[in-house]
């Protein structure tokens, strides 16, 4: 899928994304409970990059956890942009939120951040060059010992139980309320169009790309979690 498609996609279903992957939400809770002892040792006043940020989730937990940090919120699709946006505004912390739709590329290119959260973004980054490009974007744009943390579908591909864990991983994105066409077509995408790896290769992308050695701190299914200091 190219990145116009891809921003398309998701602008296109960005005003019931949260509705369509609530029963989800134990999952992506567990990554926000443990993002705050990721970024435990960052300022009071940090200032936080959102890459991908979607409808804003992860800056809604941070924001209630930090209440003097600040955040940019970046993302491709309008949609995710104005979702962000609007529960930013319902929060109570717009006020310490700045909005960018557009890729992290298109940012300026200083150090003017304490952190960064990636979350499911990378995967569809199909080849490992764009890959480690995409995470040297952001560590440009983090001051030193800068953290990232990240998350993205990860599993050997080429292993004998991939085929057992990609359908347990359907059927639980099936209990999540999506119905059997979904499935097959979600099944048929992460084939084509997402870069499932395994979980050590995503880490030495962002090694490549300047990191020191990521730390895995949370799977949950085919989704894994890792930080990254930038020395």
């Amino acid at each position: 899928m190219q990145q116009h498609e891809l921003d398309a996609f998701f602008d296109q279903h960005a005003a019931g994304y949260d509705t369509q992957w609530a029963r989800m939400a134990p999952i992506r809770e567990s990554l926000h409970f443990l993002l705050e002892t990721a970024f435990a040792d960052l300022p009071e006043d940090a200032r936080l990059l959102c890459v991908g940020a979607g409808t804003g989730a992860e800056i809604a937990h941070l924001a209630a956890r930090f209440p003097r940090w600040r955040f940019l919120a970046v993302d491709p699709a309008p949609g995710m942009i104005a979702a962000c946006r609007e529960r930013a505004e319902k929060g109570d912390f717009a006020d310490r939120c700045e909005f960018h739709c557009g890729l992290v590329e298109t940012l300026p290119a200083d150090a003017a951040f304490d952190g960064a959260t990636c979350f499911l973004v990378s995967q569809f980054l199909l080849g490992r060059a764009q890959r480690t490009a995409f995470f040297a974007a952001i560590r440009q744009r983090l001051r030193a010992g800068g953290i990232l943390a990240w998350a993205d579908l990860a599993w050997d591909t080429n292993a004998a139980d991939y085929p057992r864990m990609l359908g347990f991983w359907m059927r639980t994105m099936s209990g999540a309320g999506l119905d059997d066409e979904a499935i097959e077509r979600m099944r048929g995408n992460y084939a084509k169009d997402v870069a499932i790896l395994p979980p050590d290769e995503v880490a030495a992308l962002v090694a490549e790309a300047g990191f020191e050695a990521p730390l895995r701190f949370h799977q949950a299914g085919m989704i894994h979690g890792w930080c990254a200091r930038l020395g």
